[in-house]
């Protein structure tokens, strides 16, 4: 594998909300950030992408999702007309029913014209309002922008039926709010609690006030995946911006990041990412002057 082709970038040049359009360049090298995007598919015959392992090759008018942390590129698309929208993971995180919806869609990357006319049509009308906003340079518009991104993911959940395959065999019936918050209050705890002694699926399970086996369905459900896999990934999160501090020991960002050994700490990392951990700073540290 050509490492050399992962880049990271930061969210330093906007605040909750970006948009951009207009590019010349057919590609762009696989990367990730931990900001969130939404791209929409201008018009052209070919309009290759890439999210983490899949490969979608899609018509103008489809959309892809990009959740914070996932790796993607643009293998080859006309980018002329194509819209990418930012939008910051603080602002997603700040709203309960955003965090909601982030959750439950987050194993669904694509919304084909084709499979999902209506709303996929009623999500591109909110995009180019965004854009005319955007663009307008008018004083209030990051606020006006970040409405219409929450009428944009809105309008996603309002179709939670029609998008039920591509949730990956979730449940789509809703659970109530107080159980959403209940999950979320875990999984805000396990995210600032990486290094506490007891992350067991039991224990979460407790804190939420649930029966293990209630928990264990609702979160499969809820992230779209088993507990297992989402706390790794966490740790995951954690330990990439660990790494980025070229002042920490190998060791150090594995304990720091809740692995309880530096062999189980370098193969889910190599799993997850393709390369050891050490590579990985050197592609950070290294593109940091690029």
């Amino acid at each position: 594998m050509d490492y050399s082709q992962y880049e990271i970038y930061d969210f330093d040049s906007v605040s909750a909300f970006n948009l951009s359009t207009g590019y010349k360049e057919r590609s762009y090298q696989m990367h990730w950030h931990s900001y969130g995007e939404i791209l929409y598919v201008g018009p052209g015959d070919t309009n290759i992408y890439k999210v983490n392992q899949n490969t979608y090759e899609l018509l103008p008018g489809d959309f892809v999702l990009i959740w914070p942390m996932e790796m993607h590129s643009i293998v080859d698309a006309d980018r002329t007309e194509s819209l990418v929208i930012q939008f910051s993971n603080a602002f997603i995180n700040s709203l309960f029913d955003l965090r909601r919806i982030m959750h439950l869609y987050r194993n669904v990357h694509i919304i084909c014209i084709m499979a999902h006319p209506e709303l996929a049509e009623k999500l591109r009308v909110i995009a180019f309002k965004m854009k005319d906003i955007f663009l307008s340079e008018q004083p209030d518009r990051e606020l006006r922008c970040c409405m219409l991104l929450m009428e944009f993911m809105l309008t996603l959940d309002e179709y939670r039926d029609e998008l039920a395959p591509e949730l990956e065999g979730q449940e789509v019936l809703g659970y109530t709010d107080d159980v959403m918050r209940r999950m979320i209050m875990v999984t805000d705890y396990i995210k600032n609690n990486l290094t506490a002694d007891d992350l067991s699926q039991a224990a979460m399970a407790e804190m939420a006030g649930i029966s293990k086996d209630y928990f264990s369905r609702i979160f499969k459900n809820v992230t779209g995946m088993n507990y297992s896999k989402w706390l790794n990934m966490i740790r995951l999160e954690k330990a990439t911006e660990l790494l980025s501090q070229n002042d920490m020991t190998l060791t150090e960002v594995a304990m720091l990041s809740g692995f309880q050994s530096i062999p189980s700490f370098n193969r889910v990392f190599r799993d997850e990412k393709g390369m050891a951990p050490g590579e990985y700073r050197s592609l950070f540290i290294g593109g940091k002057g690029k």
